[in-house]
């Protein structure tokens, strides 16, 4: 490249500024791809998102990062890996990290620190943060041209671990460590993120499962009025209270089973007709599904319930839905 070469990023820093690419050392990077994100997140616009959500309560006189400018610089540090906020120490001064938050590498000013982000980490209130997290699903809808006629959301959670005892984290023993166990949801068709919650590493129960499902639920409503909603989740997803929630505001789900004697006697006529073909055939595997109904101690009321049956050289698998 030589001193005529026009950037083709589209960063406000450098507009107009001749580039000069070299080999002789100095000031370099190991992350160049966040310039790639930096053009992302600008289509997006998620940094003046997430900066609208909660109001800047610093005296505005002594201010030197903006809001947005601290959002944008802390998650392209997440996304290339630095997920501590130590790691912004050193940071503050990369080149191609200060030229994606558009300053320019050299004589433009360091980005924000840590002890900054860490105050601006622990600025938001609870209002705060549940408007962060409807940006975020807000986010999610403005991907759409128009109005879908039907959404598919994957709700299920995953196991942070704690290196520590920080508050709320939990020993989980299904995971065994002391973890947070963050709900995360997706849009199956799109594949792209609708919400993430925080929250300590225990298993959800009914009541927290049915408060998060209601709040998503009207958050997509209050924009999307004709849109069917239908929910997916494991076992631990089909709790009474979500599903008669779901039952009484027309909202869909298809929630795992977990296994059960009465459940396993009712499907066991297709489970032996899978197991015999698979015997007789000596087939690699065989696969038979089975419909019944299934009515839990806890439940109110019957509900109808599909089995997958799988029969391999290793046993026999039954997992088993409640769909609606």
């Amino acid at each position: 490249m030589n001193d005529t070469t026009i950037l083709p990023f589209l960063f406000p820093a450098v507009v107009r500024k001749k580039v000069t690419a070299d080999f002789d050392g100095g000031r370099l990077t190991s992350d160049g791809g966040v310039m790639l994100l930096a053009m992302a997140e600008r289509r997006l616009g998620l940094a003046e998102r997430l900066a609208r959500c909660f109001p800047d309560r610093r005296d505005p006189t002594r201010i030197t990062h903006t809001l947005e400018d601290m959002i944008r610089a802390r998650v392209f540090a997440i996304a290339c890996g630095y997920k501590d906020a130590d790691d912004l120490d050193f940071l503050r001064a990369d080149p191609a990290f200060k030229l994606a938050c558009g300053r320019l590498p050299d004589s433009g000013r360091d980005l924000c620190s840590q002890p900054t982000l860490s105050r601006l980490e622990n600025a938001p209130g609870l209002k705060d943060v549940i408007r962060l997290s409807y940006a975020l699903v807000d986010q999610w809808m403005d991907s759409y041209e128009k109005e879908p006629s039907s959404v598919t959301l994957d709700i299920d959670d995953t196991c942070d671990v704690a290196h520590g005892h920080q508050q709320l984290s939990l020993f989980n023993a299904h995971y065994d460590e002391r973890c947070f166990l963050p709900i995360h949801v997706y849009d199956t068709e799109k594949s792209r993120p609708v919400a993430v919650v925080l929250r300590p590493g225990e298993t959800p129960g009914g009541v927290e499962v049915r408060a998060h499902l209601r709040r998503l639920t009207r958050r997509i409503r209050a924009r999307w009025k004709k849109t069917r909603i239908q929910f997916r989740g494991d076992s631990h997803y089909a709790r009474p209270e979500a599903m008669a929630w779901c039952e009484d505001n027309n909202v869909d789900y298809v929630f795992g089973l977990a296994g059960s004697k009465p459940l396993a006697r009712k499907v066991e006529e297709t489970a032996d007709a899978v197991r015999t073909d698979r015997a007789q055939g000596d087939k690699p595997v065989v696969r038979g599904y089975a419909e019944t109904r299934h009515k839990a101690k806890s439940w109110s009321k019957e509900r109808r319930a599909i089995a997958r049956i799988e029969a391999t050289k290793l046993g026999l698998d039954i997992r088993s839905s409640s769909p609606i």
